[in-house]
């Protein structure tokens, strides 16, 4: 195997790529020791993190196989999930909102995108580039995926219902947004993202491992928020795509599990809570 490739980021943050010892061809980013992306350049389909292949998961159920979608990714990393959609819905068309442009650059040279894809990079603060988008798109969009981290926590202003209701003024009839929250033991903020999420939008799922679902580690929640009702085939549909074991929760479940939980606004959003250093492991 060959050695890691490493860059120091303007923020002080150190950028490295490992290969998959495991899988030829496939590479795995890692910032200031937190595993961020991986991705197979031989067949970007193949999805590998947890979080990542719920997203994908969700992504499969919209619209009809192979059918392109306009796509806001907020949050870049090695760009997982545009390639994937790429791979999986030719002509489909992207932007991606990253704030470390250096961290885009290093990426891309040496994890090249696909040829042909109509992937477009722009840098800013995920929240602000967002108001930026071009008019054009507001309604426009199938699918904007909420992925923000600054290291390995998710920024506050990324979680309110302001920043949800921005989110929400992009999405076509149809539309949905994909946010994958970290949590740790009580979800307390997951939670209180799920009632955010269902504040905004018509119909909320989510989506995890079963054990961080009963509050039993620090994990990643995914949730899947429509701006109409989502179809009600998709939950056994995507609890039976696991990754296993998984659960789905939505709606009399998704309320009782939400227990009361605060919806969240600018004036209090907080960021999510740090994870152990014991959570992160790299192959």
């Amino acid at each position: 195997m060959s050695a890691p490739i490493e860059t120091r980021l303007l923020n002080g943050m150190l950028a490295r790529i490992d290969e998959d010892r495991w899988q030829q061809g496939a590479y795995q980013l890692v910032v200031d020791g937190t595993p961020q992306s991986h991705v197979d350049l031989d067949d970007p389909s193949r999805l590998f993190f947890e979080y990542v292949q719920r997203i994908g998961h969700v992504i499969d159920e919209w619209g009809d196989p192979g059918q392109p979608m306009t796509a806001v990714h907020l949050g870049a990393g090695a760009m997982t999930l545009p390639r994937y959609i790429h791979a999986t819905r030719p002509g489909s068309r992207q932007q991606v909102i990253e704030l470390e442009r250096d961290l885009v650059e290093f990426v891309r040279e040496h994890l090249p995108l696909p040829r042909g894809a109509s992937i477009r990079v722009r840098y800013g603060d995920a929240r602000a580039t967002l108001a930026q988008l071009p008019a054009g798109l507001t309604g426009a969009v199938d699918l904007v995926v909420v992925d923000v981290f600054g290291g390995a926590r998710i920024p506050a202003h990324v979680t309110s219902v302001e920043f949800y209701e921005t989110v929400r003024a992009l999405l076509a009839p149809g539309g949905m947004v994909c946010v994958n929250v970290a949590d740790g033991p009580g979800l307390a903020f997951a939670r209180s993202q799920a009632a955010t999420l269902r504040y905004v939008f018509s119909d909320v799922v989510a989506l995890a491992e079963s054990g961080v679902l009963k509050s039993r580690r620090f994990g990643n929640v995914v949730m899947a928020a429509g701006i109409d009702t989502l179809p009600t085939a998709w939950l056994p549909r995507l609890l039976a795509r696991g990754p296993h074991p998984a659960s789905v929760l939505g709606g009399r479940e998704l309320t009782a599990w939400i227990a009361g939980a605060p919806v969240v606004t600018d004036q209090t959003a907080v960021a999510s809570p740090p994870p152990s250093k014991s959570v992160f492991t790299t192959r």
